[in-house]
């Protein structure tokens, strides 16, 4: 497979309300943790966008700010139905995606990664490509900002089997996906903590992020 013209992915972002999601930023963010953390999404769906291995992205979320933010991007956002967590939000996000493109691959990607780099992705994607399911951990190692199916026709239905949360990484490698085991810096940087958004910082954030942060800083 060519890296100039490679497999062409549907993406699933799930984003979990803002008004309780990231609690562990409250003490840097305050008030403004929504803000950051519709800002993270946004500079995420944003490298999401501008990856050449990218057909389409769907955000999976309640979030009404987020919808019309995302408006001109060419990202569509459908509401969480379910609305029983990150898992169930992708599986629905799954099922929308597929019953419109019945035969693209599909991954799904954290909210959490504000520094993503394109390239990054791209050069995940080419390589979960080869397998029938795959993904891409933390940078912990112990979680997941990316799982994907190639599978389609008969059993693609569930062939995504997302385990995204505690444990995810050795969840999801006990049933049987393969770890991509490339570098892949900006996609493994998610952000939970004040020590993850410093790592965050130290790669290069979006500028979505980058204008919260740098209001946030003025005003510490």
């Amino acid at each position: 497979m060519s890296p100039t013209s490679p497999t062409r992915w549907d993406l699933v972002v799930p984003l979990k309300p803002t008004e309780v999601g990231k609690s562990r930023l409250a003490e840097y963010a305050g008030p403004r943790r929504p803000e950051l953390t519709r800002a993270m999404l946004f500079d995420t769906v944003a490298a999401a966008l501008h990856s050449s291995a990218v057909a389409t992205v769907l955000v999976v979320t309640d979030d009404r700010q987020v919808e019309a933010a995302l408006k001109q991007t060419g990202a569509s956002v459908i509401p969480d139905v379910p609305s029983a967590g990150l898992n169930e939000a992708i599986r629905f996000g799954f099922e929308q995606v597929r019953a419109r493109r019945r035969d693209s691959p599909v991954a799904a990607v954290t909210a959490d990664l504000p520094a993503l780099r394109s390239q990054d992705l791209t050069a995940a994607l080419i390589a979960c490509a080869e397998h029938d399911r795959s993904f891409v951990s933390d940078a912990a190692g112990v979680g997941t900002t990316l799982l994907a199916t190639t599978i389609v026709g008969d059993g693609a239905r569930s062939s995504l089997a997302p385990e995204f949360g505690t444990g995810s990484r050795a969840a999801h490698l006990r049933s049987g996906a393969v770890e991509i085991t490339l570098a892949l810096p900006s996609l493994r940087r998610d952000v939970d903590t004040v020590v993850d958004l410093s790592d965050a910082r130290r790669l290069g954030v979006g500028p979505s992020t980058r204008v919260v942060l740098g209001e946030l800083d003025r005003l510490a």
